[in-house]
């Protein structure tokens, strides 16, 4: 399939060009700039671990976007990518399914937030096969899982910042809570998992004066569900109240 001219207005292949496709597409109302550091798993004939862009082109996006007050996050799967980007100034990194010791020690004492979307690959294993995805993408996601996972344990351990970010789309919107108990399982405490997903995620998009905590002038986005005991946050896959800007839209439903 052939994509057209108005879906690669971000094909870039130099600093100058990169500048100017980031200038192109803030000027278009993004909020900020996601740029792939690496190749990917999903994409055909993509390599997770080889990296897509130079450090300067990195910083090249870094610093066009900051001239706009905004940031860039990295899609980045390879060592060599997460490094190349945390150097060049990134805010985050998305995936980081191959990092490395020098690569997360980069992410904390840089403050990169790491956004791991340790679910995805058991999905992608049980749906692919049964639905019949490409050899060569269920491959690079065997290569990745166990992979982000282990690098995942290391980050939390390392004290690296880190974002709940689930990548849905790749499986169903609403079932982004089955991540929780991922976090639990592979080195987070209950507390940090709902904090990821609260206010570390806040703050890596700067909203944390909106968002992220119950505070006086937040916008009073709440869920509750079930239960006393966090467990592993299973529970939150079944959310039982839900309230929008201090309105309630989904009443809590009161056993008779």
């Amino acid at each position: 399939m052939t994509v057209g001219p108005r879906f690669r207005v971000g094909v870039a292949d130099s600093e100058p060009e990169v500048r100017r496709a980031v200038r192109r597409i803030l000027h278009g109302g993004a909020d900020f700039i996601k740029i792939l550091a690496t190749g990917a798993v999903l994409t055909r004939g993509g390599t997770p671990g080889a990296p897509e862009f130079t450090e300067g082109e990195i910083r090249a996006a870094v610093e066009e976007a900051a001239l706009y007050g905004t940031h860039v996050a990295a899609h980045a799967h390879g060592a060599e990518g997460i490094k190349r980007s945390v150097r060049a100034g990134v805010r985050s990194i998305e995936h980081g399914s191959l990092m490395d010791d020098e690569s997360i020690e980069l992410m904390r004492a840089h403050g990169t937030y790491l956004v791991a979307d340790i679910y995805n690959g058991d999905y992608i294993a049980e749906t692919g096969r049964r639905e019949g995805w490409p050899a060569d993408t269920l491959r690079k996601n065997d290569e990745t899982t166990e992979a982000q996972r282990e690098g995942f344990h290391k980050a939390v351990a390392a004290g690296v910042r880190i974002a709940y970010g689930t990548d849905s789309g790749v499986y169903p919107h609403g079932d982004n809570a089955r991540q929780l108990p991922y976090m639990v399982r592979h080195g987070m405490t209950p507390v940090q998992a709902i904090q990821a997903a609260t206010l570390v995620a806040a703050q890596l998009l700067g909203w944390e004066d909106r968002v992220g905590s119950l505070e006086p002038g937040r916008f009073a986005d709440l869920v509750a569900v079930d239960g006393h005991d966090l467990g592993d946050l299973s529970a939150f896959r079944e959310v039982a109240c839900v309230m929008k800007g201090g309105r309630v839209v989904r009443p809590l439903r009161v056993p008779s």
